[in-house]
């Protein structure tokens, strides 16, 4: 006889829960608790979440058991509790059916072993082998209808997990991986390889989950149907989250979710959920737009294609930079933001710096491992860029991944190579990108590492040592318009300015309205009698985009207006999205002192029509 769970599935669309471990933080748990340990410590509470899920609609529990193997759980002196906590954990799922009065399927969560850089070995193996089986016994002893690997990133550990589920029970299998924002999982695997393995191993469900935004799953589910994966979970993140003090923050709303939701059923998805920073609200959203749904028929596989995946003059020692120099003369600064690679090669980024450069450009910043992902050194690619080309760079300088004594020595570094154009930065957290468990440092928030530039350039360190003379940073500082805390972000911004900030640099922005309500609360640009504003412009490319960013991506906001003008130009949506740049830096012209030009994707030709028609030498 074919599994219950399996019967289910075919018989059309599943609407899975959403998080359990940013819900339970948000209800109350430490964030340095084990998740894990909530099911012994607080049971009601535990329970009371999935009671929430399922009065909103969720037909499919996960329990709370990422973490629950011996590996992972020996981190918090909890090795020899592994049956106890997923035993309960399942019990816990089944018995708020009961309290909720609605029927629903429960699969036991598996978390991977394998976190960052470690020893690959046949004793490793083993150990995470024989963990493994203990727990999905112990699911399975619990009455679980099904187990989920989920987040998985390496695929030969998922292989691993798959081989230990086989071993201790006949469950399905629901096999979730987690890509990045390039639609990669370790190894470079794109959606099509990963799909492709799963399949091999003989999966029942082909998985997406957490890291990315409804945005990038889609895309993702649309690739690993292509592949030839029948059934489909997609379970993606609340968009990007915002680091407020101690707590992250998700963008994504429940509307935007139930949006996306159609899209998935609609492109195939037998399974819809959510993960990190999604809520109740969230599956109460996606339950009403798929309450009219018609039991799943086959679909054909979309037909999608992949994505695509003279040396300069010498910097002299003292000399201000010629971004100084520029800002202080008043000239209309243009710069154009280059994403170091992947990889050992720079070439794809100075091929690109190249092109900019012929179209007249004289500046760009280089980002410093963006959304915590694993790039090549942002000073090492600035260096290179002034090595091959005339360009100047402004390298993104975060305090994420930098102590103290580190912070400087880099500085130092930077400054003895001639990279001395910072813009002062705090980092997005490592937890949305590639080591999700990697520690933050933050000794210094930004407004602590402008005043470490400032004392720099007084010939100081952070403690008033003599550093042998003083050096001769131009030192910026971002800020975010649209913060959903504006009074908080200008605060930073001021206490920015007074550490020493010498220009400031925003996200990007879209309307003339917002731009004006925002000048009017600060004193930022030389028209508004501050220090000079560079205003950022990311270019939208499609009615996706447009949406993506503005319910994904943490400090953007695109106007309705927009995202309606996006949706109207259907496939010329990359010209109407240069062209709406075009208008707004021709109408925000006299309030900035210049302009950050963004690429999306690494597309620097977009940014390369905006030079045209702006001018990069005004």
């Amino acid at each position: 006889m074919r599994h219950p769970f399996l019967v289910r599935l075919d018989a059309g669309p599943l609407l899975a829960d959403g998080a359990i471990g940013t819900l339970l933080h948000e209800r109350g748990v430490p964030w340095r608790r084990s998740i894990d340990a909530v099911t012994l410590t607080d049971r009601a509470l535990l329970s009371q979440m999935h009671v929430d899920y399922l009065l909103a609609g969720a037909e499919l529990l996960t329990t709370n058991t990422f973490g629950s193997n011996r590996v992972r759980l020996a981190e918090h002196g909890l090795a020899d509790r592994v049956r106890d906590l997923n035993l309960h954990a399942v019990k816990v799922a089944r018995e708020a059916r009961e309290v909720a009065g609605r029927s629903a399927l429960v699969a036991g969560a598996v978390g991977s072993i394998v976190r960052g850089d470690v020893e690959r070995s046949a004793a490793h193996e083993a150990e995470h082998a024989a963990a493994y089986r203990e727990q999905v016994a112990a699911l399975l002893e619990g009455g679980a209808d099904a187990i989920h690997l989920e987040t998985f990133t390496d695929l030969d550990d998922i292989a691993l997990a798959i081989s230990a589920v086989r071993a201790a029970s006949d469950l399905p299998v629901i096999a979730s991986v987690s890509f990045d924002h390039e639609l990669r999982a370790a190894g470079d695997a794109t959606p099509e390889h990963v799909a492709e393995r799963l399949l091999a191993l003989e999966v029942d469900v082909v998985g997406i989950n957490c890291s990315v935004g409804p945005h990038h799953a889609l895309e993702t589910l649309e690739r690993m149907r292509a592949a030839g994966a029948e059934r489909v979970a997609v379970m993606p993140n609340a968009g990007l989250p915002s680091r407020q003090g101690a707590t992250f923050l998700y963008r994504s709303t429940p509307d935007y979710f139930a949006e996306y939701a159609r899209r998935f059923v609609d492109a195939g998805a037998s399974i819809v959920g959510g993960c990190c920073g999604t809520t109740p609200r969230h599956t109460a959203a996606m339950a009403l737009a798929l309450e009219d749904v018609a039991p799943m028929r086959p679909r054909p596989a979309p037909s999608v294609r992949a994505s695509a995946a003279d040396t300069a003059p010498a910097r002299t020692a003292d000399a201000p930079t010629e971004l100084a120099q520029a800002l202080d003369r008043g000239d209309f600064v243009v710069s154009v933001e280059l994403a170091p690679p992947k990889g050992v090669s720079a070439e794809k980024v100075l091929d690109g710096a190249r092109m900019l450069e012929a179209r007249g450009l004289r500046f760009v910043n280089v980002t410093d491992s963006a959304m915590a992902r694993v790039r090549m050194g942002a000073i090492a690619v600035a260096r290179l860029v002034q090595e091959h080309t005339s360009l100047e760079a402004v390298i993104h300088f975060t305090t994420r991944d930098r102590n103290l004594m580190a912070l400087q020595s880099d500085l130092l570094g930077a400054h003895a190579l001639g990279v001395r154009n910072v813009l002062a930065l705090t980092g997005d957290p490592p937890s949305i990108g590639d080591y999700p468990d990697a520690a933050g440092v933050w000794d210094l928030e930004s407004p602590g590492l402008v005043e470490a530039l400032r004392r720099m350039n007084e010939g100081t360190d952070l403690r008033g040592r003599d550093i042998g003379g003083a050096a001769s940073f131009c030192v910026g500082a971002a800020v975010n318009p649209t913060a959903e805390d504006l009074p908080l972000e200008l605060e930073r911004l001021t206490a920015k300015v007074a550490a020493g900030a010498q220009f400031v640099m925003s996200q990007p922005l879209y309307d003339m309205a917002t731009l004006e309500r925002f000048l009017e609360r600060v004193d930022l640009g030389r028209r508004n009698g501050g220090i000079p504003f560079l205003l950022g412009i990311l270019p939208l490319q499609s009615a996706r985009h447009a949406e993506y960013m503005h319910h994904e991506v943490p400090g953007i906001e695109v106007p309705d207006a927009l995202r309606t003008a996006m949706a109207d130009a259907g496939a010329e949506g990359t010209a109407t999205g240069i062209a709406l740049a075009q208008e707004f830096i021709a109408e925000a012209r006299s309030l900035v002192d210049g302009v950050y030009l963004m690429p999306s994707f690494g597309r620097y030709e977009l940014c390369a029509h905006l030079l045209d028609a702006i001018g990069a030498h005004a």
